[in-house]
């Protein structure tokens, strides 16, 4: 085939989900000129899985994107069918917050936002190579043997990428919702010198509204007072959720199909996901358990589809239909989809620096599910990073990273680059050290300086942000300096929260202490109700009861840092280096790690092991 050259750009995203739009909008916003593939204009921004955004750890995420100027969570405000915070009743540090959002109404967001993006350019194409020149990307080659000459490239497939759909006996090559499944490409990335895994997720059935007895289902409704993403608007909610349950002869007809289930019979080959299993390997993984939830979900306010979350299955068609029939309330359930697993190719990520650049293929970058994780929210954190790298390489300036001690995006990035991983990786509050400090109410303050400094923040957010941070000072600093005078007002507050009358004054910090007792209300009694917003109340109040165990966090930050800060050349053959085990030599030759910190969280490196490289480098790498 032809290949001519067409207009040049500085970076190419292949793909255009969740991680790529990401991609697309962060380096067109940085000046890049950039172009946007993707295999179907009336797909970009597609739910292929649930139609949410958010949930534990992910909503977390989504607070740090619209903070580095971001779009998923405007989008999801945008759409919104409920919100609901995730472990409400726990602790700030592991609350989540998760929206079941409009499925088309979020695509045609993101494809508006798309098409009026300056410096973006978005064209349906299948891309079959990626050109290397010199060692380096050079550029993309559609199916119609358009060459489109690029400074960098960036990877975003999802899971297109040499994807087979699995339901039962049957397979087909195919991406999701049945599109193409980017043969070629796997080839050309191969070629390159990329090191490819294969994993596996899936899908459950959709099934039509009016066929579900929702009088048998237990409700499951939005908050009260519904949060938003970031700064968003306060917004209703506009449609419920409900809950089902599986049940003994749910579980029988599960494993008495297990022998036509691809999962058991070896027809799958992929690794699939440890935190969100299909119905049928929940079943056998927790046999002790009776049951197992089942959320019902609307796809949106102008489509009768419902979402069976946890239902997730590649047993045969004929099989799901009579084990969702067997669940109460869905008796008569109507197939719309039928639930699929699919397989996908992605990267081994340990080839890739914390900047999302492919170590031996500059200029090449990788991001979402192609980088071996799972999920909306993880494939648009790393999208944002990789395009935001992708635009700062085309300047000449330095990469942009996160520590994980600033953001649960950096944990994810560290992560995946530093440790890999042997299944799709899902991010959660656990996986953080630092999780008290990473809270959802302060992702502003940990980040949106750093967008602003690097131009993705523009000035009217910016002094936004600072009225915003000294409102919360001042909030501290009315809270510190007085005490709330005894008197009906506040025996009254004590008498509504369970507590024995005073009398007499009492310092806020001590009422404070009391269970139940809130910032606002403290506030109120003090006679400055009104004076602040309704975020900075919350947030100081969090600052204010946890400043104890925020300063012991930040002590381990601190050191930490200093770790990190310990550089590491990039050239050293850890083989030559006295002292330490061959093992962990060959594991950082591997890795690359760029500093002490890094080095030390690589699976075979041991305490003793840094030690060594702290000796070296104290002797100047000698």
């Amino acid at each position: 085939m032809q290949i001519y050259e067409s207009t040049e750009y500085d970076v190419a995203v292949i793909g255009a989900g969740h991680a790529g739009l990401e991609a697309a909008f962060s380096s067109a916003r940085l000046g890049a000129k950039t172009v946007l593939f993707t295999l179907s204009l009336d797909l970009v921004g597609n739910m292929p899985c649930n139609p949410s955004i958010g949930g534990t750890g992910k909503g977390h995420l989504v607070f740090e994107i619209d903070a580095l100027g971001g779009e998923m969570g405007k989008a999801a405000n945008a759409v919104m069918l409920q919100s609901r915070m995730l472990n409400a009743s726990k602790g700030p540090a592991v609350r989540s917050l998760r929206m079941q959002t409009d499925r088309v109404r979020y695509r045609e967001y993101m494809k508006k936002v798309a098409e009026n993006t300056a410096n973006l350019t978005i064209k349906q194409a299948e891309i079959t190579d990626i050109v290397i020149k010199d060692g380096k990307a050079a550029g993309v080659v559609t199916s119609f043997g358009a060459f489109y000459p690029a400074k960098c490239v960036v990877v975003a497939t999802g899971t297109s990428l040499g994807g087979r759909i699995i339901v039962g006996e049957e397979s087909y090559r195919s991406g999701p919702d049945n599109t193409l499944p980017a043969l070629r490409l796997k080839d050309s990335l191969e070629s390159a010198g990329v090191k490819l895994v294969r994993f596996k997720t899936g899908t459950p059935p959709r099934v039509h509204a009016d066929s579900i007895d929702y009088s048998l289902l237990e409700l499951q409704p939005g908050d009260d007072d519904p949060v938003m993403f970031g700064n968003g608007a306060k917004k209703p909610n506009l449609r419920p959720c409900y809950i089902a349950y599986t049940n003994a002869e749910t579980h029988r007809i599960i494993r008495e199909n297990l022998h036509r289930s691809p999962l058991f019979s070896g027809a799958i080959h992929g690794t699939g996901p440890r935190y969100c299993p299909s119905i049928e390997d929940k079943v056998v993984r927790f046999a002790d358990k009776e049951r197992h939830q089942i959320f019902v979900e609307p796809m949106g306010l102008d489509t009768k589809e419902v979402y069976l979350q946890g239902l997730s299955s590649s047993l045969p068609e004929e099989v799901q239909l009579e084990l969702v029939h067997s669940i109460k309330g869905l008796e008569h359930a109507e197939f719309m989809r039928t639930a699929y697993a699919i397989e996908y190719d992605c990267c081994d990520p340990t080839q890739l620096t914390l900047s999302l650049e492919f170590r031996d293929i500059p200029g090449l970058f990788g991001a979402g599910q192609f980088n071996g994780s799972s999920g909306y929210e993880e494939a648009a954190a790393q999208g944002l990073i990789a395009g935001i790298n992708a635009a700062l390489k085309v300047k000449g300036e330095p990469p942009f990273t996160l520590l994980r001690s600033e953001s649960y995006i950096g944990t994810l990035i560290d992560d995946l680059v530093t440790k890999g991983t042997n299944e799709p990786y899902r991010i959660m509050t656990s996986r953080s050290e630092y999780r008290l400090l990473l809270r959802q109410d302060n992702a502003r303050a940990r980040l949106l300086p750093k967008a602003h400094l690097i131009g993705l923040v523009g000035e009217g957010e910016y002094s936004a942000f600072l009225r915003e941070e000294q409102e919360l000072r001042d909030v501290i600093k009315a809270f510190e300096t007085e005490s709330v005078k005894g008197g009906e007002a506040l025996d009254s507050l004590l008498e509504s929260h369970g507590y024995e009358p005073t009398g007499a004054g009492m310092p806020k910090s001590e009422l404070l202490r009391r269970p139940g007792v809130t910032v606002g209300e403290i506030i109120k009694l003090a006679g400055e109700e009104g004076r602040f917003s309704e975020n900075a109340l919350k947030r100081a109040e969090t600052e204010i009861k946890y400043a104890g165990y925020v300063k012991r966090q930040l002590a381990e930050v601190e050191r930490f840092t200093k770790l990190e800060e310990k550089r590491l050349p990039d050239s050293v053959d850890y083989s030559q280096i006295k002292g330490l085990r061959i093992e962990a030599a060959q594991k950082l030759n591997a890795a690359r790690p760029s500093n002490i910190g890094q080095a030390s969280r690589i699976s075979g490196v041991s305490p003793s092991d840094v030690s060594v490289l702290l000796i070296w480098l104290s002797q100047g790498g000698k």
